[in-house]
């Protein structure tokens, strides 16, 4: 019998039951035979099939912008709604199809620094009257950003570092520095009020390249790896040794702005390479993977256990990160720090060496020289911000995050195992979250095979969840490194048949692409970063 249709309906009408002519009606029984699955009209659609982490790529060429969730108090997280927290990642409109240069939060007020380099800013805290997204303070062609209690420390391109009050109010209500017009001898006054700090006894050619500040105070970093720190907040003089100048107080300061920078004399002779604030404690790293600590050390932030009689240290002191691999055969050198709320980070290349002191252990001479990535975590614990799946109320040394240690992937073009890095910490003031420099591709095109798409890097969280601010829609707290689910909505039929691992959120690296749905907008050089805040967090699309 052939086959008029793929779908054909049989029926069965009668039905012989028993013997002789005794015959009995039955229901009909539909057969159905299922139609051919349609195959993939395209490259793409294949690869959206396959690969739940090519359409988030894809995703975040095509709608850059801000995503952000936690706690709502100060309409930070979305600033057009009456909601107290955002369960889980929510586009702010306004910063749809913009590419930012920085972005800092807090539970009340957020800022950014827009494509041009002009800041702006929203909350309550800025005017609880108008909450939305407004550019501020322009023309300064600012690169990065940093937050204190109740100041916005922004660096400009040429090095000059800008502090303006966050509240709205008192940015047009006090006196206006004079801004230099193009015009000879002639200078206008400036809208809004701020201060420049000036750094005295600056090189030739140096200039302020970093800035990172706590609740009270502020640490530049120069282009000849040099710090300087100073006060950061109106509301109160930084008490408890975080400028890492010994004896200055509100009464030992010198002459001049409260907030004037001072050059940290006691790291004369390092050439720093990053610096790290926490709330009321810093973290400087130099380029032979050295650590100082100083500041409040009151839950072992600084990585040494706490004294009750010596609360904090107002001089850097060297954290012996050496101790940490005492008799492994290990040489360790830091590679990056981090530094947010009590809490410090920071990440380790150990290499496998001889013993030095002649034990009995002999290292064989394939593992000789092997790097082994390791993360570390001191503070306070006790919501489960140091992601060592401990709940610690007080470090009395670095403890090892486990989950962000020892990784290992194949790398094809190196055609061996290389450890998996760290290629950023974002630190709030409870919680934080870990980029990992995994292997990335970008580069699935037209000329590619259908199987080749696009991934990220792995992104996880960590840390105190009261305001949902980790991401997971649920209000539990996490001690251990977690994943997110994808940024954008509910799961398709191809997210369903596809493996959990491939429905993970990834951060999208840099790439120059054509922006907009379809790349039909402009070009531009675009990566997604993540910021952890007090209480909130967000995604954005960075240039």
């Amino acid at each position: 019998m052939a086959l008029a249709h793929p779908a054909l309906l049989l029926s069965l009408a009668v039905a012989v039951v028993g013997g002789g002519d005794a015959r009995k009606e039955v229901e009909t029984v539909p057969i159905l035979i299922e139609e051919p699955r349609k195959r993939a009209a395209s490259k793409e659609e294949s690869r959206e099939i396959v690969s739940g982490q090519h359409v988030q790529v894809k995703k975040s060429w095509e709608r850059p912008g801000v995503y952000a969730w936690g706690s709502n108090a100060g309409k930070v997280a979305a600033p057009d709604s009456n909601e107290p927290v955002i369960k889980t990642p929510r586009r702010i409109p306004y910063f749809d199809g913009q590419l930012l240069r920085d972005m800092k939060l807090d539970r009340d007020f957020g800022v950014a620094i827009t494509e041009k380099g002009d800041l702006v800013q929203w909350g309550a805290a800025f005017d609880k009257n108008h909450t939305a997204p407004v550019v501020t303070l322009k023309g300064k062609d600012l690169t990065k950003l940093a937050i204190s209690r109740d100041r916005i420390i922004a660096l400009s391109s040429n090095g000059s570092v800008y502090s303006l009050p966050v509240a709205g109010a008192d940015q047009f209500s006090r006196e206006k520095p004079a801004n230099s017009s193009w015009f000879p001898f002639w200078s206008e006054a400036s809208p809004l009020t701020y201060r420049v700090l000036k750094p005295q006894n600056m090189g030739w050619g140096e200039k302020i390249i970093n800035v990172k500040s706590g609740l009270e105070h502020s640490l530049f970093l120069t282009s000849k790896g040099r710090v300087y720190s100073a006060a950061s907040s109106t509301e109160s003089f930084p008490a408890k040794g975080q400028l890492g100048i010994a004896g200055l107080t509100w009464k030992t300061r010198p002459e001049g702005p409260f907030d004037q920078p001072h050059e940290i004399g006691a790291l004369s002779g390092f050439k720093i390479k990053s610096i790290a604030t926490g709330d009321f404690h810093s973290l400087v790293l130099d380029d032979g993977g050295r650590v100082f600590a100083f500041g409040d050390n009151s839950t072992g932030q600084l990585g040494f256990e706490p004294e009750p009689s010596v609360a904090y240290a107002d001089i850097p002191l060297l954290l012996p990160v050496t101790k940490l691999y005492s008799g492994t055969n290990m040489l360790p050198k830091v590679t990056s720090i981090a530094a947010g709320g009590s809490n410090s980070f920071f990440t380790v290349d150990a290499t496998k060496v001889q013993s030095r002191k002649g034990g009995d252990e002999v290292v064989p001479a394939w593992d000789l020289g092997r790097v082994v990535s390791e993360t570390w975590a001191c503070g306070e614990g006790i919501k489960g911000s140091l992601g060592t799946g401990k709940w610690t109320h007080i470090s009395s040394a670095p403890t090892k995050i486990k989950a962000l240690s020892g990784l290992n992937e194949y790398d094809e073009k190196a055609n061996s195992v290389v450890p998996i890095r760290l290629s950023h910490l974002s630190v709030g003031s409870l919680h934080a979250c870990a980029i990992l420099d995994n292997a990335t591709h970008v580069d699935a095109s037209s000329r590619t095979s259908s199987n080749d798409t696009n991934f990220g890097a792995d992104v996880m969280f960590w840390g105190f969840n009261e305001w949902y601010q980790l991401g997971t829609g649920k209000r539990s707290n996490l001690n251990t490194p977690t994943y997110l689910g994808p940024l954008d909505g509910v799961p398709t039929d191809a997210d369903l048949i596809r493996k959990p691992e491939s429905n993970r959120f990834q951060i999208t690296p840099r790439k120059t692409v054509r922006l907009g749905e379809g790349g039909s907008g402009r070009t531009a050089s675009v990566e997604q970063r993540v910021e952890c805040g007090r209480n909130v967090s967000a995604v954005y699309s960075g240039t």
